[in-house]
């Protein structure tokens, strides 16, 4: 009977114990973007201002293939970041599950310890890294490889490894929460059974860490696609991407519709993304209870 009591009192004090979190929510992120919606169905006024006669033109000029080009550049660098993430976090994150004791809390500072530099910093670490009189082109000189200088900077590859370096810890520490819970007697298993190396990854260990991966790929893919500090330090104006667009329309060309509705336009494709995910994995239970 008490037990019940309390049951009620916690059900009754919850919509009192959520407005906070809900007044948070509202303030920061519904507002905000209602803001910005608003203003992506605005006109640009003659000197940068706004007028506000309504119009959907900012969402059709949105659709012009000059401005598909860069969002399709933008997408292709986030899928070809999260996978490269993945592809170098998995075993970090292996390494760090399988670790003794006293070694993970180790390798998990050394994977936090990017987080106490700023951002911009090091992303001008990695302009320092790949510059010409840099420590890359010094070493490649000083053993014969080169003759003059490569030119890292100011190109695609330099924006790559600006992102996998400064989103790898977003990856890591999702797969290394999926597999610490991991049953490693499994593989030992498997291993007994005669099963190989790639067919152990492809048919254990990868499908029963697959919400470790999918949560990274998310925490990596969704930054990454509006990015634009990296682009625009270690790219120049060679790298334009939707955050480097949208961040010129806002701070340059003064065109703050536009530049909302482009924000819109990258909101909708994150949001896309997702239902798409989670249209996939409802179809997969139903297969499996099938």
């Amino acid at each position: 009977m008490q037990r019940n009591l309390n049951e009620v009192a916690v059900n009754q004090s919850s919509p009192a114990l959520a407005f906070p979190l809900m007044s948070w929510f509202c303030l920061f992120l519904v507002v905000p973007l209602g803001i910005v919606m608003f203003y992506s169905f605005l006109t640009k006024g003659m000197y940068g201002g706004i007028e506000f006669r309504f119009t959907v033109e900012n969402y059709i000029r949105a659709t012009d293939w000059i401005y598909l080009k860069i969002f399709w550049s933008s997408l292709k660098l986030a899928l070809i970041t999260a996978f490269s993430c993945l592809l170098i976090g998995y075993p970090m994150a292996y390494v760090m599950a399988t670790a003794t004791s006293w070694l993970r809390p180790v390798f998990l500072m050394l994977v936090i310890v990017p987080f106490w530099t700023n951002f911009v910093v090091r992303a001008f670490a990695i302009k320092i890294l790949l510059g010409d009189n840099g420590p890359v082109n010094f070493f490649l000189f000083h053993f014969g490889l080169i003759q003059e200088p490569i030119i890292f900077t100011n190109t695609y590859f330099a924006v790559w490894l600006g992102m996998v370096t400064n989103y790898l810890p977003f990856m890591v520490l999702p797969l290394y929460v999926a597999l610490e819970k991991f049953d490693f007697t499994l593989l030992e298993a498997a291993r007994d059974l005669g099963a190989s190396s790639w067919m152990i990854l492809r048919k254990i260990l990868i499908p029963l860490t697959k919400q470790g991966v999918i949560a990274g790929f998310i925490f990596v893919f969704t930054p990454a696609l509006g990015e634009f500090v990296i682009p625009d330090l270690l790219g120049g104006a060679k790298t334009m991407l939707i955050g480097n667009l949208i961040t010129e329309q806002f701070l340059k060309t003064r065109d703050w519709p536009f530049g909302s509705a482009l924000s819109f336009v990258l909101i909708f494709t994150v949001i896309g993304c997702l239902m798409i995910y989670l249209k996939s994995q409802q179809t997969n239970g139903k297969k499996k209870v099938i």
